[in-house]
């Protein structure tokens, strides 16, 4: 491979450049919600308990205004520390999320550390010499297994570089390597199963067990993955037969120059070490474990956090790393997900303000007059359009989570919609805008290492995107009726 220390850091697209982060539109929805504490009418349902939800729910019909509660300067201060705990009971929010998304980072700064996922990424690619096109689907289908179980994304990014000369050289484009990488994990995104960043949290927040749903998720997964493998499969098949029809054939010699240098690389296969070989059964077998626990033994947030933090002990051990290297790659897997969890806190806060400004049942009250009158199918697809606007503001999907599901899934109550298809049409509404949204890291920074242009990925991408909306909407509208 080329030495690319030149440029080493990946410009930024112009797009990403002036459009705020998610940290930031956070931060001025809780000054806006909490601007609407003084002009929206403070209301409460009454509410009583449903033993399908395993909570108490707002009662329909049984709305009534009462004395408003705005939010003011120290509330809006307040709002992204009240989002983790409630400063005045001590009551936890979201801290318990927050601080599993932290142990789950160490966990996999850890395994990261070992090269095992590198390097059995590279295996699965020697093995392809001579059948190169068949590297598509087995790699996509692994991007697709991080994305649906732990929600890989920015993960991801160290990827590009070992991928796109290989790809390359194998007579393909720099952009084939990115839509592998890309919309293979951002599949496994919309069709998330047990990803404790979307399904969970969504759940969670929705009131409902993880697992129901489930069946529907995987089909959602299995055909999405299916769909995006033939469009990439047959985008390379074209680029490799003739140069001249890659979406950045421009850039070919560019892209040869940058990620090749003056001559094809010959890439070794490497092996992996039976270290490496255990490292990845424990990594497997840990989200196994965390299935069963959560499914059988009642495990939340806590436990799934300690059995995380126990294995990268183990994984630590097993790759005797030392007290030192196992510490520093915890702390700098936990780092990178630092933003994960601050996002969290901050979404949480806008629900608080909400809550304490007794607007949160007026606006699902003004929700369910709207919506009150249309049909289930009609009801669950324009569920998946408003998740898909509010995605182009929050990519973070456990930030939209949070946000989202506490007031839209007691909507489907209203409706006889349950709550696991609203739970889906969120997730899938934040997969499909995820793979396109210039507010998402992921996205341009993937494209910023792979050297193409936001409008060159567009221009790639829509078509695929049009086919999986629908196919999306389709599934949706089935479920919903059987």
């Amino acid at each position: 491979m080329a030495n690319q220390s030149d440029n080493s850091e990946p410009s930024t697209d112009g797009m990403a450049s002036w459009f705020p982060t998610a940290y930031t539109i956070l931060f001025a929805l809780i000054i806006i919600v909490a601007a609407l504490t003084w002009i929206i009418p403070a209301g409460q349902y009454d509410r009583a308990m449903n033993d399908e939800v395993g909570r108490e729910i707002a009662v329909p019909g049984t709305y009534q205004t009462v004395d408003a509660n705005p939010q003011g300067f120290i509330e809006v201060m307040l709002a992204p520390v009240a989002g983790f705990y409630n400063p005045d009971s001590y009551a936890a929010n979201a801290i318990d999320v927050a601080l599993f998304v932290l142990l789950l980072g160490g966990f996999l700064g850890v395994v990261n550390a070992t090269k095992s996922i590198d390097t059995g990424i590279q295996t699965a690619m020697g093995r392809m010499k001579g059948r190169e096109i068949w590297i598509i689907p087995i790699l996509m289908s692994l991007f697709a297994l991080g994305g649906t179980t732990y929600g890989m994304a920015e993960e991801t990014l160290a990827f590009y570089a070992l991928l796109i000369p290989v790809v390359i050289a194998a007579g393909f484009d720099a952009l084939t390597g990115i839509a592998i990488i890309l919309i293979g994990a951002g599949i496994g995104t919309l069709g998330s199963t047990i990803n404790p960043f979307a399904t969970v949290i969504a759940s969670n927040a929705a009131g409902i067990p993880f697992t129901e749903g489930l069946a529907l998720r995987l089909f959602i997964l299995i055909g999405g993955l299916a769909i995006s493998i033939a469009y990439v499969m047959r985008y390379a098949s074209r680029v490799k037969a003739d140069p001249t029809r890659s979406v950045v054939a421009t850039q070919r010699e560019a892209h040869r120059q940058i990620f090749l240098g003056d001559a094809d690389a010959e890439f070794l296969e490497p092996k992996l070490t039976g270290t490496q070989k255990l490292v990845l059964l424990l990594f497997f077998a840990t989200f196994a474990v965390m299935i069963w626990g959560v499914s059988s033994q009642g495990w939340w947030m806590a436990r799934m956090g300690a059995l995380f933090f126990g294995m990268a002990i183990v994984v630590g051990l097993v790759a005797r790393m030392g007290e030192k290297k196992l510490t520093s790659a915890f702390v700098e897997g936990a780092k990178d997900l630092l933003g994960v969890a601050l996002v969290i806190g901050l979404a949480r806060g806008i629900v608080v303000i909400m809550e304490q400004g007794l607007i949160a049942d007026t606006i699902l009250n003004s929700a369910a007059d709207t919506l009150g009158g249309l049909s289930e199918i009609a009801f669950i697809n324009l569920m998946l359009w408003i998740e898909i606007g509010m995605s182009f503001l929050v990519p973070s999907s456990s930030g939209l989570a949070v946000l989202s599901m506490p007031i839209l899934a007691p909507l489907g109550d209203f409706a006889s919609v349950s709550r696991d298809l609203v739970v889906t049409a969120y997730q899938s509404a934040s997969g499909l805008v995820n793979l396109i949204t210039p507010t998402s890291a992921v996205v341009i920074g993937g494209l910023a290492i792979g050297r193409v242009s936001f409008d060159r990925w567009l221009m790639f991408i829509w078509p695929l995107l049009l086919i999986l909306t629908l196919f999306v909407m389709a599934a949706l509208s089935v479920a919903v009726i059987l």
